[in-house]
């Protein structure tokens, strides 16, 4: 019997099998939420069926909400009310569970009187990521079974289970032998033959067996959310409805649930999340996969065994794929051969992989000090000291080493890249590819487009990006590409505002208070002072002579403190501690540089170091707008998210903009331009958008 285009009930044996069947992914849709209710009202009326059992067809178990109802006025029935019409069915009701049950699929799971999964399935509550929380009962079914440690670290992380943890802490009652579906016919008729009875969730109450640890579970969470997610909206709100399942009676439970839901759901936090959700899935739409297609990519290569390479020659072979390294010398490549090792063997000590699956990995590792092992490598990635004469030599020799068509990329954080190509016999085959440190684990992927290349290598780079699981980015070739040409403003920014009278520590302290892990004088310590002095040397020859300049990082450097690495920079870092602490020597260093400067220190409020932070941001994320070095506006929210630690549940600098209003930053623009028009030059771009009453979002639809 079809119920809706999307659900279907049959019946065998006294078994009622509801059937969803929405590929390619079993999304919830609205002709699911009404299949499913349909189907089971029908299986309550048909006097054959004496137990139900909830399946799906494809590849997964609904696998959570349709994406494209998001933002849309929401039809009934509404996920609650499908759950609670799974729960009050008067016949047993079984969910088999395949693929990934995650957010309301596996509310639709927790609903049904007994689970049974597929060995390898997945189960989650993934809401968090989206600034929400479990609005469909999730937060009020799942502590009746587990209690809540279990439950808020599904929760709180969004990280799926496997099957067995599942079963092992309650929510999946058996694990599929052979077959899903001939396992639950089995598991269904077992339950007949037993008499076993309804088993409603709501009326379940072991979780809450040991009120005194629950209770303390509670209290735990809300402590370290405080140090972790201050701000935040959706992980708080998730604490609150899990003590309130043992707390309210369920009924009232569900209604605490759904207002929090709403809430989180009509917060800017869960609107820059989910853009941030869509973002990420739009990078890799570029005008070049229109008309090309990948070059093989069976076999890699790396120049450059450091910490950059090494850690991307991880993320190679993490892909399954083989890479050659290549080095100066024996012992440059012994030491390169030993900084993969080391990223593995930290994995072996913590238990993350054992020693076999090491050798094993290890097996698609090769090194040489010759190039001439590059001979049928498909794409090789220089990883070199950042110095442009550095590079070429390099380049030299992979346009003699690597065979026609190869891909040619460099991982320059900075340098141009057409000049690097030009310098070769194929600059066609030439392309920028920036990882970020630690390569293996930062997701964002620059892929940097220098104007020679071909449209088959540019895909080419984003296949690779796909088969590493980066998160790729097109960017234009200009000084520091998108992420670190846009750092270099907003930094010049946090700069001015030391010089006139905010210390380094309440600079960075405002940042961290807006969402950031860490400021910017703390990322400098991190990172090495060196880094920066060194391309301000570079380029001080093309500063503009007008533009102010300040010189405090300069100082410092000159001190020989480099960061955390010299145990000195902005911070002190006694004893190799990576927590640093004030020290006066640096504000004496800035005290100079006013005095020197005739500048008399004003104090900045939070608020203030926020607003002309961002807002340097946003204006110079126009400016590469207009240069055409992003494409859209949210490919520097991504960026800037995977990159640079701007905070998710803010959806990066041009969402969190549109949601303070373009005509405001204007207006902050031009009232700090007063002080210094020639720093705070209001982007035509962001002009042009105020004057004609559109916004960011508009130039992601294309209008």
């Amino acid at each position: 019997m079809q119920i809706t285009d999307k659900v279907s009930l049959s019946v065998q044996d006294g078994i009622g099998y509801v059937t969803i069947d929405n590929p390619p992914v079993n999304a919830l849709g609205q002709a699911v939420r009404q299949g499913i209710v349909g189907g089971i009202q029908a299986a309550e009326r048909d006097p054959e069926v004496r137990i139900v059992v909830i399946r799906a067809e494809g590849r997964t178990f609904p696998a959570g909400a349709d994406i494209t109802e998001f933002g849309k006025t929401p039809l009934e029935p509404f996920l609650p009310d499908v759950c609670q019409t799974i729960e009050d069915c008067f016949k047993p009701v079984i969910a088999a569970v395949h693929g990934t049950a995650l957010g309301g699929g596996f509310e639709i799971a927790l609903s049904a009187h007994y689970r049974i999964a597929d060995a390898r399935a997945k189960l989650g509550l993934p809401e968090i990521n989206l600034g929400l929380l479990p609005g469909a009962s999730g937060t009020q079914r799942m502590p009746r079974i587990t209690g809540a440690a279990p439950a808020l670290d599904l929760m709180l992380t969004g990280a799926p289970i496997s099957a067995a943890k599942a079963m092992e802490i309650g929510v999946i009652d058996e694990i599929a032998e052979g077959e899903l579906d001939d396992a639950a016919t089995a598991y269904a008729r077992d339950l007949l033959a037993r008499g076993a009875p309804r088993r409603p969730t709501s009326e379940r109450a072991e979780g809450f067996a040991d009120m005194a640890a629950y209770d303390a579970e509670i209290a735990s969470r809300r402590a370290k959310l405080e140090k972790t997610a201050k701000g935040q909206l959706s992980p708080f709100a998730i604490v609150d409805c899990v003590e309130a399942a043992a707390k309210l009676p369920f009924a009232e439970g569900m209604k605490k649930e759904r207002a929090a839901f709403m809430e989180c759901l009509a917060s800017d936090q869960s609107k820059g999340m989910i853009h941030a959700f869509f973002a990420e899935r739009q990078t890799a739409k570029i005008p070049e996969a229109a008309e090309a297609t990948p070059r093989p990519l069976d076999k890699l290569a790396v120049i450059g065994g450091g910490t950059m390479g090494a850690g991307i020659a991880v993320a190679i072979m993490d892909a399954g794929l083989p890479v050659v390294m290549i080095e100066r010398d024996q012992e440059s490549l012994d030491r390169g051969r030993a900084n993969v090792e080391k990223v593995y063997a930290r994995n072996v000590a913590k238990g993350r992989i054992t020693q076999a699956n090491m050798d094993n990995i290890m097996g698609r590792y090769s090194g040489s000090t010759d190039y001439g092992v590059l001979a049928d490598v498909d794409l090789v990635i220089e990883a070199v000291f950042e110095e442009m004469g550095v590079k070429k030599a390099v380049f030299a020799q992979l346009d003699t080493a690597m065979k026609p068509g190869a891909v040619i990329a460099t991982n320059t954080s900075y340098l141009d890249i057409d000049e690097i190509a030009a310098s070769i016999s194929r600059p066609e085959d030439v392309i920028g590819l920036h990882f970020f440190s630690p390569a293996n684990i930062m997701k964002l992927l620059e892929i940097v487009v220098p104007a020679k290349v071909t449209a088959e290598v540019v895909v080419t780079a984003f296949e690779l990006a796909r088969r590493l699981r980066k998160i790729p980015v097109r960017a234009g070739v200009c000084d520091g590409f998108i992420g670190n040409r846009i750092l270099a403003v907003y930094r010049t920014a946090a700069d001015h505002m030391m010089e006139d009278g905010a210390s380094p520590y309440e600079i960075d302290a405002a940042i961290r208070e807006f969402g950031y892990p860490m400021g910017p004088y703390q990322v400098s310590d991190l990172a090495g002072g060196d880094i920066g002095w060194a391309t301000r040397k570079r380029k001080a020859a093309t500063r503009d002579p007008n533009a102010r300049y300040v010189e405090i990082a300069d100082r410092i450097c000159e001190n020989g403190w480099f960061g955390q690495k010299t145990e000195r920079g902005y911070y002190i870092y006694a004893d190799g501690s990576r927590d640093g602490q004030e020290d006066p020597a640096v504000l004496k260093i800035i005290e100079d540089e006013r005095a020197r400067k005739g500048i008399t220190p004003r104090s900045f409020t939070t608020e203030e170091i926020q607003n002309r932070y961002f807002s340097a941001m946003v204006n110079e994320g126009c400016n590469v707008l207009a240069e055409g070095i992003a494409l859209r506006p949210l490919d520097i929210d991504v960026t800037l998210l995977y990159g640079y630690g701007f905070p998710r549940w803010r959806g990066g600098p041009m969402k969190w903009a549109d949601m303070q209003g373009l005509d405001v930053i204007l207006n902050r623009i031009r009232e700090y331009a007063k002080e210094d028009a020639l720093f705070w030059r209001p982007s035509p771009v962001l002009v042009k958008l105020v004057d004609e009453g559109r916004n960011f979002d508009d130039l992601n639809k294309g209008k």
